[in-house]
């Protein structure tokens, strides 16, 4: 543990000195990977603690962010989220999770990422064509989880996506791969996770360019695969007041290493306040939110919200609900 503790630390102060954890790999990756929709995450929640979240992922929201966190759930769930992200972009994620057993959990997923309709523009016309055009992206996923011990869980999950720029469509079937492991010491926990595996993607079809030259060849790119570690712990908790914290190291094969922090206060599990910080992450910076939850006689209810700021481009507001069944 001692160690463990320490290699965080070391993180967080490398990061702040604006140093890289690996040097020849950092900002200049920014730009080269496909689908950037798989990067914008799911939940109020996770959203609030500053998507430091691998570690923590015990409910219907897992199915996003660690798949072997599904069985770290008690009961079946449901969710739905909306995201109010930037320059009016949308995203809808849609999700729930089955317990066939004590330790096996399946889950399925829909995510949905649109905009409105936009106008067509060409060399000559650069107030539009009276044409418009429309950009969307659709992710359908499977996942299970198994809890192999009382300390050890494991979860994969496959995703089929879709992007649709226009006339041009991009497919790929990607996967993700969790664990969760409880230390033993206290309520101290790590998580480990690849996110969005899976062979370079290139859009199908066929556009006219200006000058009426077709174009129906194009250049293929990575997923956005990301891989992270996350470590979790309650420093305090009673059975009015529960505190957890965490601390997340997150490697992008597109852009520089940052570590995401968080924290959530529970009262009497019935409401939370949550706050995050994300350092060396190029364009964002701080987040918090709030929860509530209800327990009604026909479901568990969650109510979460979170508000993500961001440097130069604004700010995000996501929505989730969740029904324990």
């Amino acid at each position: 543990m001692k160690k463990l503790l320490f290699i965080l630390f070391i993180c967080i102060l490398t990061v702040e000195t604006k140093a890289q954890l690996f040097p020849t790999l950092g900002g200049q990756r920014a730009g080269i990977s496909a689908a950037q929709f798989l990067k914008i995450g799911i939940g109020g929640r996770a959203s609030s603690m500053g998507d430091a979240f691998v570690a923590v992922a015990n409910d219907a929201s897992a199915l996003y962010w660690n798949p072997a966190g599904l069985s770290q759930t008690l009961a079946d769930q449901v969710i739905f989220s909306h995201n109010e992200w930037l320059v009016d972009i949308k995203q809808d994620f849609i999700g729930g999770l089955y317990h066939f057993s004590a330790n096996d959990v399946f889950g399925v997923a829909l995510t949905s990422l649109h905009t409105k309709d936009m106008a067509v523009t060409t060399e000559t016309q650069p107030f539009g064509t009276g044409e418009y055009f429309s950009y969307g992206d659709v992710a359908i996923a499977l996942s299970y989880s198994r809890k192999m011990t009382e300390q050890f869980s494991f979860g994969g999950t496959v995703r089929y996506i879709e992007e649709t720029l226009d006339k041009l469509k991009m497919r790929g079937v990607m996967i993700d791969l969790g664990t969760y492991y409880w230390t033993g010491l206290g309520s101290s926990r790590f998580a480990v996770t690849v996110s969005n595996f899976g062979n370079d993607l290139a859009p199908d079809g066929q556009v006219v360019l200006f000058g009426g030259r077709n174009k129906s060849d194009w250049q293929s790119f990575s997923p956005p695969t990301i891989f992270r570690i996350g470590f979790a712990f309650e420093p305090y908790q009673s059975e009015e007041h529960m505190i957890t914290t965490s601390i997340q190291l997150n490697h992008p094969n597109d852009n520089s290493e940052n570590v995401s922090t968080g924290i959530e206060y529970k009262w009497k599990n019935i409401f939370s306040l949550r706050g995050g910080y994300k350092f060396n992450a190029e364009g964002q910076n701080y987040s918090f939110g709030t929860g509530l939850r209800m327990p009604l006689r026909v479901a568990d209810v969650t109510f979460d919200y979170a508000f993500s700021n961001f440097t130069t481009l604004g700010s995000a507001h996501r929505f989730s609900l969740i029904l324990g069944l």
